[in-house]
């Protein structure tokens, strides 16, 4: 396919059609898997990253009171358990939004909240199961905790406020498993020059086509410019899982290659690129690095450069280290609604992607940086 609209509509397509990307379950392998065949019919030579991690595997998890059950899905980084006491004051009740997880407040609630148990109800741009990363996955803290959807609010906040006898319910099991990266190594003529990292997670809650999708896409055709331009410096384009899990696969690559923050410069194709009805922001440690790609890539908005990420760029940023991020809103962000074809802004995405790509073929090039 040589439009880049038609190859976009078809990677966000194949990409819907895997299944949920959740970290190291089914649909992460087969995107793990279209991703490393997508990059050697592009002349790549890929690679598979494997690291380990223990899968959490929800069982029965559900909020009761008053008679009825409201299914829920638990917080990935606490303890599981089963809770009884007063709705509201045993069991905290919350609104909380995705974005909430990098607030120190969030960490707060969770440890000091002084309550048996905790709800969290989802909310959303759009109604629905809008889930919470879980930053400390692999040490989780608290008390059990559960999500349940926006749909079921006013129910349980009424409950709340009466303080009816509530029972909530976390039960889940811990299966060892292995996650994977997908990484293509372009070594480069002239190694004395800073190497370049190209990213993009690729795991999340559900499908999520326009979370993850556009940056997939812009990574795919990143890969496509790199090919052709023959880069001056060395460089690795890599796919994560772990995102919803704290950066885990991040952690994973950083740790294969000590010193690469401060070391590389990053471009990092975030979240929600191209989806529909959503903003685009470009964020970047260097105003050299801002110019050449707020050019190229159009944002509606640039942050000013001593803004930290929330993203898998933050310790980057912390660590004094060069990047560019994109990454946009999305009305449909961490909620399973993120599908193909509603969820998407194809064009956008096609016009994005070309932009990050030449971008990115500059960079190698040495032209910028």
């Amino acid at each position: 396919m040589t439009n880049p609209i038609d190859r976009a509509a078809a990677w966000l397509q194949a990409w819907d059609g895997q299944g949920t990307h959740r970290t190291a379950t089914p649909g992460d392998h087969a995107g793990a898997a279209w991703l490393f065949a997508e990059a050697e019919a592009l002349g790549a030579a890929p690679e598979i990253e494997e690291w380990a991690l223990d899968r959490l595997d929800p069982g029965a998890c559900c909020l009761e009171f008053d008679g009825q059950r409201i299914d829920a899905v638990p917080a990935f980084d606490a303890p599981p358990g089963d809770a009884e006491g007063c709705l509201g004051v045993e069991i905290a009740v919350v609104e909380l939004t995705p974005h909430t997880v990098y607030s120190g407040q969030y960490r707060d609630l969770r440890q000091k909240g002084g309550h048996r148990a905790l709800v969290i109800i989802c909310k959303g741009d759009a109604p629905g199961l809008g889930l919470l990363n879980a930053e400390q996955f692999r040490a989780p803290y608290g008390a059990p905790a559960i999500h349940v959807s926006s749909e079921v609010r006013d129910g349980v906040l009424a409950a709340a406020a009466r303080g009816v006898s509530a029972r909530l319910v976390s039960q889940s099991r811990r299966t060892r498993v292995q996650a994977r990266n997908v990484v293509v190594t372009l070594p480069g003529r002239d190694p004395s020059l800073a190497p370049l990292v190209v990213m993009t997670p690729r795991s999340s809650w559900w499908r999520s086509t326009a979370e993850r999708g556009g940056g997939i896409v812009c990574w795919l055709e990143s890969l496509r410019a790199l090919l052709a331009a023959l880069p001056l410096r060395p460089v690795t384009l890599v796919a994560t899982s772990g995102h919803e899990l704290g950066h885990l696969g991040l952690d994973d690559f950083v740790a294969r290659r000590p010193g690469c923050e401060p070391g590389c410069i990053w471009v990092h194709y975030g979240a929600n690129i191209g989806a529909a009805g959503g903003a685009l922001s470009l964020m970047s440690s260097r105003e050299e690095l801002v110019e050449r790609a707020a050019v190229e890539t159009v944002p509606d908005r640039v942050a000013p450069k001593t803004q930290v990420p929330s993203g898998e760029t933050r310790e980057i940023h912390l660590a004094g280290g060069a990047y560019v991020t994109l990454v946009g809103t999305n009305p449909l962000f961490h909620l399973p609604q993120d599908r193909w074809p509603q969820s998407v802004d194809v064009p956008r995405i096609a016009a994005t992607a070309a932009g990050a790509a030449r971008f990115a073929a500059a960079l190698a090039s040495g032209g910028v940086g």
